[in-house]
């Protein structure tokens, strides 16, 4: 048995709120259909490794173990099928521009009249009212409007938004967070309900002890302290080695005498503004300055002979291959190998949480583009000649 057994998930999303929202949904045992655009389907297949090159991570990456149906929504035919397929599911997901889902017939009090109970799960960029509820967006909008390219590294060439899809993540997460609660209401009233999520207001959660921050000094903190946080004293960033990095995740005012001893710097404490609790600004530019210059001298490798039994928080910083090859991450389910029938094994990013008595399904790859359309018209009750009048009208 797997937490949501028995419940079918319609995704009308595109690139990473909407569909990692509803792939999560499907590792927590949801029967997950993909309706897509025919022959352009969901834009993130389009966003390939090269140019002539068909892999494309953010598809793959977004979409496992889902089957793919053609639909053309803004077609009468589309729409009819739509409708036909809302009325057994039990939630859709969709993250368009605010507006266009009810410019096709398909918004929520459209699908309300045809099922009372489902779910409608609408994921947007700037959030669902005010100016931007209308505007165009993405992940790089919501990182630059929600605060988080200004507090990241300013370099040479001015701020940086983070080299991942933090945004789309953690709105996917957010989105599906209000799902599981909506069907938990469902439970004992019987009624769906509408739930929203935005990158925007993702952006500003995932920020609350920053804003907070904001809140109570009146000033906004600045970029990350040594590669670590502004707000965190004390020993808390990064330190280079001959080959790498190394994170120091803070080290206690009792451990400091022989931390620094350890690292071959016992002078250190005799430094008493090293230690302090507080040691930020530029008296922790000084220190880190000072470890830098000792934990070069090794390697990653040589620290970490040196690190593993001190009983303190640090960690190499990998690359992602190197995390791949970190059996941990596959025993601890973060990382799922899939046999992908074109690509062969691909090592992919699988649901962080762990159930005891309802686990998480380890999913397929990816669908083709409209793989299961005539699977799923015929589990609607199509006929085959309906469904070569469907092809013949483009709804398909």
């Amino acid at each position: 048995m797997t937490a949501l057994e028995g419940i079918r998930v319609v995704d009308v999303g595109l690139l990473v709120q909407g569909p990692q929202a509803a792939m999560f949904l499907g590792e927590l045992g949801a029967n997950v259909i993909k309706v897509e655009l025919p022959h352009i389907g969901d834009h993130a297949r389009w966003i390939t490794v090269a140019a002539g090159d068909r892999r494309a991570p953010f598809f793959v990456g977004c979409n496992r173990g889902k089957r793919s149906i053609t639909l053309d929504l803004r077609t009468n035919d589309g729409r009819a099928v739509f409708l036909d397929l809302m009325a057994e599911t039990d939630v859709v997901i969709s993250n368009f521009v605010s507006g266009t889902m009810e410019s096709w017939g398909v918004g929520y009090e459209d699908l309300r009249a045809v099922n009372p109970r489902l779910i409608y799960a609408a994921g947007s960029t700037f959030g669902p009212v005010g100016e931007g509820a209308f505007e165009k967006g993405a992940d790089l909008a919501a990182q630059a409007s929600g605060g988080l390219v200004h507090a990241m590294f300013d370099g040479p060439l001015g701020p940086s938004a983070a080299g991942v899809t933090i945004a789309d993540h953690i709105a996917s997460q957010n989105l599906a967070s209000a799902v599981l609660a909506a069907l938990f209401v469902r439970e004992r009233t019987g009624a769906g309900q509408r739930v929203d999520s935005s990158l925007l207001g993702g952006q500003i959660y995932a920020q609350a002890a920053e804003y907070a921050s904001t809140a109570l000094t009146g000033t906004d903190l600045g970029p990350p302290s040594q590669g670590g946080h502004p707000g965190i004293p004390g020993i808390y960033g990064i330190v280079p080695t001959a080959d790498g990095a190394i994170a120091i995740v803070g080290i206690g005012i009792e451990e400091r005498p022989n931390f620094f001893a350890l690292i071959g710097a016992p002078e250190l404490s005799e430094d008493a503004r090293f230690s302090e609790f507080f040691v930020s600004g530029a008296v922790q530019a000084e220190l880190f300055e000072k470890l830098g210059k000792q934990f070069i001298i090794r390697t990653t490798d040589e620290w970490t002979t040196i690190l593993d039994g001190a009983d303190m928080r640090w960690a190499r910083v990998r690359t992602r291959s190197e995390v791949a090859d970190d059996p941990a991450v596959y025993a601890n389910g973060y990382l799922q190998r899939v046999n992908h029938p074109e690509w062969g094994e691909l090592a992919l990013a699988s649901a962080p949480v762990h159930l005891s008595e309802t686990p998480t399904v380890e999913l397929g790859p990816n669908p083709e583009l409209g793989q299961h359309t005539e699977e799923i018209l015929i589990e609607l009750g199509r006929s085959w000649d309906d469904i070569a009048a469907l092809r013949e009208t483009g709804a398909i």
